[in-house]
């Protein structure tokens, strides 16, 4: 009897998070200007999604705590927006860059008395996701990012498995940079040789039969100097690097494709000062790294590659698969 009246009770609370206000105001559009135009004016719990402006690419989702709203980005072309209800006080959703580690449209929470959490997208295995869930129009979680149920079901439908999310306290808009130097992907008659890297004899290792597949994170340590490639969220290469960096805040940038492509970049802190702040990709582009390593690195960069510039250290407890790219605080549901 208990175990049915607990069932009852779950599916009750789903079909009220179905059929409430905030999760029925929601429209698809077809066109930029619209999408545009509708994200201005979204109330709590309302949504809007274009996926027709931009049908194919790799996937970012930006969350900006602040606004308490995600844009979806697809191909570096926004997509979609829809209102969120993120970490409340004591429980605050951790900002940083993450990559999906696992989804589950009938997921339960194992710490709050099994609580549904439909369409969950992991962030962290300690326990921060995406999933659908009441949006009072204020932080109201305990770390998770709530979104609306038909959003977070089209959302969880179009995501992939490694697919990138960005936390962040707040943010200008996303700037894109063609790929250049080091950091353009190995493609014959679009992309250059880069001009500055090491000597040959530069310190590196590159094992990429670790991981042969998968999607691919390259974090850049400014601090310690290092550059790390990750492949489904295994080390697969790591240098020694002479670089470069004009901001201290962390920047995330995601290649998109098509036959001229470009990086997406935002940046993970929550950023106030001028444009020049957010974003300059010259230096990185220009570090130094043995040659080696670099045809390697180029060589698995490809559309939904996903690179991180900061000024934290990258020790190999670090990383692994089970690390976020950026480490965060904890955070439940």
């Amino acid at each position: 009897m208990r175990e049915f009246l607990a069932a009852t009770a779950a599916a009750l609370l789903v079909a009220a998070i179905s059929t409430s206000p905030a999760f029925a105001s929601g429209s698809k559009v077809s066109s930029p200007l619209a999408l545009a135009k509708q994200a201005e004016k979204l109330k709590p719990g309302e949504w809007v999604w274009a996926g027709k402006v931009a049908p194919t690419g790799p996937i970012l989702v930006y969350v900006d705590l602040g606004r308490q709203r995600a844009t979806v980005y697809r191909n570096g072309v926004r997509i979609a927006v829809s209102t969120i209800s993120s970490g409340k006080e004591g429980h605050s959703t951790p900002t940083g860059v993450f990559t999906i580690l696992q989804k589950n449209k009938d997921h339960r929470s194992s710490t709050y008395d099994n609580a549904p959490m439909p369409y969950m997208q992991r962030l962290t295995w300690k326990g921060v996701a995406l999933h659908a869930g009441n949006l009072p129009g204020y932080p109201a979680s305990h770390g998770c990012v709530r979104l609306p149920l038909e959003f977070a079901k089209i959302l969880f439908d179009n995501m992939p498995m490694g697919g990138t999310v960005v936390i962040a306290g707040g943010h200008e808009d996303p700037v894109k940079r063609p790929p250049a130097g080091v950091l353009a992907p190995a493609m014959a008659g679009v992309t250059a040789q880069p001009k500055a890297i090491l000597t040959q004899n530069g310190t590196f290792t590159w094992t990429p039969e670790a991981a042969p597949d998968g999607p691919v994170s390259i974090i850049i340590s400014t601090g310690d100097q290092q550059v790390v490639v990750l492949r489904n969220g295994v080390e697969i290469g790591r240098a020694k690097a002479v670089v470069q960096q004009q901001t201290s805040e962390s920047q995330v940038m995601t290649l998109a494709g098509g036959a001229r492509p470009q990086w997406i970049q935002v940046g993970v802190s929550d950023l106030t000062g001028e444009p020049a702040e957010i974003i300059s990709t010259q230096q990185v582009n220009e570090m130094e790294l043995p040659e080696a390593f670099v045809r390697g690195m180029r060589s698995v960069i490809k559309p939904g590659t996903t690179v991180l510039v900061t000024q934290a250290g990258v020790t190999q407890d670090s990383t692994g698969r089970q690390a976020t790219v950026l480490d965060a605080d904890d955070g439940k549901n």
